[in-house]
């Protein structure tokens, strides 16, 4: 899966109207928010890190809801914007995945388990969890 990393509020005119996922590296207003789920139809999920996640409004969580939308928490740990505007997450976690619910575990222990094992937020991983 990738992610695209948007670094400011100008480069949400560059997204392709396909993007699924989209972690913002920056504090994001109202309008950006707004202004990215016009420009991309399809996404399914916003990433931003928790510190930001505080700072988004009780109206854009709202309508990110109604949408579909889901507002995850955490950061692209060693991602190099300036080499790929995207960052991706490894088949090896998908098929970490696949491996434990072969082995009847839980969905909850899943994510507890890969929480633990790799640096992805607890958000994320129940994303990745409960769309694959």
């Amino acid at each position: 899966m990738k992610i695209r990393v948007v670094s400011s509020k100008e480069e949400i005119n560059t997204l392709s109207p396909n993007e699924e996922i989209v972690h913002l590296a920056f504090r994001p207003s109202n309008t950006d928010i707004l202004s990215l789920i016009m420009k991309c139809p399809d996404v399914k999920a916003l990433h931003i890190p928790a510190s930001y996640k505080r700072t988004i409004s009780n109206s854009v969580m709202m309508y990110l809801k109604m949408k579909g939308i889901e507002l995850l928490e955490g950061d692209v740990w060693g991602h190099r914007k300036d080499i790929n505007e995207y960052s991706e997450v490894s088949q090896g976690i998908y098929d970490r995945i696949d491996q434990y619910r072969n082995n009847g575990m839980p969905d909850d222990d899943v994510i507890e388990k890969l929480v633990r094992e790799t640096r992805l937020s607890p958000d994320f991983v129940s994303f990745l969890v409960k769309n694959r």
